[in-house]
């Protein structure tokens, strides 16, 4: 099943949904299309366009504490964009300790990367310049697209200006 980008009205993503669910917001005057599919969904009353990218009408709040706290491998992944955080690798991913808990590290957006296993084995619980890596990118909490990220297989073409990839 196809799925549909839902943005605030402000154009922040918040959500992935089905084009089934959002065609009823379209219908119920909750959402406008921004972006279309071209194809048509038809029913008894008429042909309803396929979106691909959807704007809410009235501004839904998030609340950012909670976003922030749920942290898991899926989550260090999406926002690391399925990469290794050392070398760049994206085989035989795994969850890395920046600094590691032997040192006290603790399981923070901060301090949780996405690292390939042979990285991961060669860092071991030693600290950074001791194990010779670098990070790629500091790690920090993820933007709103990486936990948009999480329900999709692939994003579509479509998507890629909605979904800021800087953070």
């Amino acid at each position: 099943m196809r799925k549909v980008l839902v943005l605030n009205t402000t154009y922040e993503p918040l959500n992935v949904c089905t084009v089934r669910r959002a065609v009823v917001l379209l219908l119920k005057d909750k959402a406008e299309v921004l972006e279309q599919s071209g194809g048509a969904l038809h029913s008894e009353r008429g042909a309803h366009e396929i979106p691909l990218v959807i704007r809410l009408n009235s501004y839904v709040h998030i609340p950012r504490r909670a976003a922030s706290a749920r942290i898991s491998r899926r989550a260090v992944f999406a926002r690391d964009r399925h990469r290794c955080q050392y070398c760049g690798s994206a085989r035989h991913l795994t969850v890395d300790h920046v600094v590691p808990r032997s040192k006290g590290g603790a399981d923070t957006w901060d301090n949780l990367v996405t690292s390939c296993a042979p990285c991961n084995r060669k860092k071991g619980d030693r600290p950074l310049h001791l194990a010779g890596l670098r990070l790629m990118r500091p790690p920090r909490p993820p933007g709103p697209a990486a936990f948009v990220l999480l329900h999709v297989d692939q994003v579509h073409e479509s998507w890629r200006p909605y979904l800021s990839f800087a953070s």
